[in-house]
């Protein structure tokens, strides 16, 4: 800890936020804490939790309102205090559940839940349901990994193949656990990468460097070359 005079304190009590041991402590203490004592005296409430972000599902809001005071009393009797701004109650609003709270969403291990229109399976009707897609804040994490770490703008040494075979690991592995719900909020992280890949043509090729749309247009007609060149490609159009 840095103190006022610029001297360094000893820290004599929790663990470093992000410390790789943090998590691994959450995971022991929360057991015993939340886990067990949901087991035995909550038997009826729905939860799951990982690390120290967990959810709990009542029936009413009057339920959620005294779960989360006897939640907050067995933290504190543990030496623990539950986030006063993390924490909060949310109304699962959709085509049945149409009343008015003040939270209506959350986000959770990436993805925000929140009233979705969807469409039924058998019946084609369309209609509000409460569904999970990914968050805001993990696409602006993986538009920045491919803007800060990825720079493939600048990677005019390689060849498209070598660009896909390189990264097609790491977006089959975004596509695989964030295209598990609500696939098509994906898209804006596909039209992102084919900008990117835009602006690798345009620096690598002499004859695109001027004009954007005509760099644009070559990476149409190689799209439908080879569709499947990139993993993304397999699942959005590039038109």
């Amino acid at each position: 800890m840095v103190m006022p005079d610029g001297t360094l304190k000893a820290r004599d009590k929790g663990t470093p936020q992000g410390g790789v041991v943090s998590p691994i402590l959450s995971n022991l203490f929360l057991h015993y804490v939340f886990d067990k004592w949901m087991e035995i005296n909550h038997k009826a409430n729905p939860w799951c939790r990982y690390a120290d972000d967990g959810l709990v599902h009542c029936g009413t809001y009057s339920e959620a309102q005294t779960l989360l005071e006897l939640i907050d009393r067995r933290f504190k009797e543990c030496g623990l205090e539950i986030h006063p701004e993390k924490t909060k109650i949310v109304y699962c609003k959709d085509e049945t559940r149409k009343k008015d709270y003040p939270m209506n969403e959350f986000t959770f291990l990436g993805y925000t839940f929140c009233r979705r229109t969807a469409k039924n399976q058998y019946t084609q009707r369309i209609f509000n349901s409460f569904l999970p897609a990914v968050s805001k804040k993990a696409l602006k994490a993986m538009r920045q990994e491919i803007r800060l770490r990825w720079k493939l703008h600048l990677r005019s040494d390689l060849s498209l193949e070598e660009l896909a075979e390189k990264y097609n690991p790491v977006i089959r592995g975004w596509i695989q656990y964030y295209g598990k719900f609500y696939k098509t909020e994906l898209i804006s992280l596909a039209n992102y990468i084919n900008m990117r890949l835009v602006k690798w043509a345009r620096r690598k090729y002499l004859s695109l460097k001027i004009h954007k749309q005509s760099a644009y247009d070559w990476l149409v007609r190689v799209y439908n070359a080879n569709p499947t060149l990139f993993e993304y490609w397999k699942l959005f159009k590039v038109c």
